[in-house]
């Protein structure tokens, strides 16, 4: 994804970026909507920019689309991204990015807003990684702090046509999706994304210290969460 986003941040185009997984047919990421606009944006990322308040890190940042609406709006933003090359586009977009990984134990600076747009929370991964998502929220977020995220209930995927699920409870929590990315000649490394459903979601969030609303719902299975400490 960072060559697909330095390629169309340099020259105004790019080649077809791919996204592959086990569990569904291959898909593609238009390019240029890593570079969307706020009106461009669906209605719970627009929703969650209005909620943003104080020193804010974007996380996951891609293109820094959110950075930079934020900073236009006279705030404090810290881009951060585990892309050099995405990092490397921010900063000429005039972002505060930084190559930062956010589990990483020795970034202990505050924020009062944790924004993870684009279903950012699939960083996790796998439901069993949450706990180690609270902690590192708790780490970054300053007193009175807030989190906020979206995310999509992706059950409808696995629904047949009289409404059941048709899904193996054996085989882990459903949300749970393996993905590996392709542009031009380069093939990414395979890694785990979390989609959430809000109720799962409260649930965790609620067993390490955290109050959970839902903002908004989506057009689509998505909404948007706020999560404070208690």
């Amino acid at each position: 994804m960072g060559r697909a986003i330095s390629d169309y941040f340099h020259t105004g185009k790019a080649g077809k970026l791919r996204v592959l997984s086990s569990m569904f047919y291959e898909d593609e990421i238009p390019v240029p909507t890593l570079f969307r606009t706020h009106d461009d944006m669906p209605i719970q990322e627009r929703k969650a920019i209005e909620l943003c308040r104080g020193r804010v890190l974007d996380v996951g940042a891609g293109s820094g689309c959110h950075s930079i609406i934020l900073k236009e709006r006279g705030m404090e933003v810290v881009a951060i991204d585990i892309s050099e090359l995405s990092i490397e586009v921010m900063k000429e977009r005039g972002i505060d990015a930084r190559n930062i990984n956010f589990f990483d134990e020795t970034f202990d600076e505050k924020f009062d807003t944790l924004l993870f747009a684009m279903n950012g929370i699939g960083i996790v991964g796998k439901v069993e990684n949450l706990g180690d998502f609270f902690r590192s929220a708790k780490r970054l977020m300053a007193p009175g702090g807030q989190l906020l995220l979206d995310s999509s209930d992706i059950k409808y995927v696995f629904m047949d046509e009289d409404g059941g699920m048709d899904i193996d409870l054996a085989a882990g929590y459903y949300g749970e999706i393996d993905y590996k990315m392709r542009y031009k000649n380069i093939t990414g490394e395979p890694f785990d994304w979390l989609y959430i459903d809000f109720d799962t979601l409260s649930m965790y969030a609620e067993e390490h210290g955290f109050n959970c609303e839902k903002c908004i719902d989506g057009e689509h299975y998505d909404y948007l969460a706020r999560i404070t400490l208690k």
